[in-house]
């Protein structure tokens, strides 16, 4: 195994969020952007849900206003196209995703895996990659009922209190996710310290990603 340490900078790190429904990008790679921003003076992000009723609206800015305490700078954008039905409203995502290619040139795109069962995230990471596809993506991952986990191939390692933030944002904000029965502290913290295993975390802790391709530069 090889790490690639991200040292502090003084320039500006820029990253964009994709995210179908509005706990995705939190559940996926909420523990990524606390310490990130933790760890870089500048860090801008981009958080964009594509899917959400007004209640889920609300939850959304209130989650990413935990989430993204401390950044340098951030916008929440939240479309209302229809939650799974994405395939079918294909021209119109596309659309979207041509905006946000003339509008940003992010250091790093955060967006779903390409192999979930949920047609939504599928289509997302599919749109993103023919998008952004010169630039650094990392596919997050989402656990469900479908038992569509995989092999990923790069980790981050999470300190512990990272996790425990991680975790009581997403059980506080999203009052309309508790009556799911996935939708556990056990769930959550279960599979980051499944993904801490495998990659031998000092805290015992990680959350995972799905690097396709990756170039290094020398």
């Amino acid at each position: 195994m090889h790490t690639l340490n991200v040292r502090p900078t003084t320039a500006t790190m820029r990253v964009l969020c994709v995210g179908a429904h509005s706990d995705d990008i939190e559940i996926g790679c909420g523990g990524l952007l606390l310490q990130l921003i933790q760890a870089l003076p500048k860090v801008e992000i981009e958080w964009v849900v594509f899917s959400a009723n007004a209640r889920r609206e609300r939850e959304t800015r209130r989650s990413a206003g935990l989430f993204l305490k401390g950044a340098s700078r951030s916008r929440v954008t939240v479309k209302r196209f229809r939650d799974g039905f994405f395939p079918y409203q294909g021209s119109r995502i596309k659309k979207a995703f041509e905006s946000l290619k003339k509008t940003q040139t992010p250091d790093l795109v955060l967006t779903h895996y390409g192999e979930d069962r949920h047609q939504d995230h599928r289509l997302l990471s599919e749109l993103t990659w023919n998008t952004f596809r010169d630039h650094w993506i990392l596919e997050y991952e989402i656990p469900k009922f479908d038992g569509d986990l995989g092999t990923p191939n790069c980790f981050l390692r999470l300190d512990p209190d990272t996790c425990r933030r991680k975790v009581e944002y997403l059980l506080n904000v999203f009052g309309s996710q508790r009556d799911k029965h996935w939708f556990t502290d056990e769930t959550f913290t279960g599979l980051m310290r499944l993904r801490g295993m495998e990659c031998r975390a000092p805290g015992g802790y990680a959350e995972a990603f799905y690097a396709r391709k990756t170039v290094m530069q020398l």
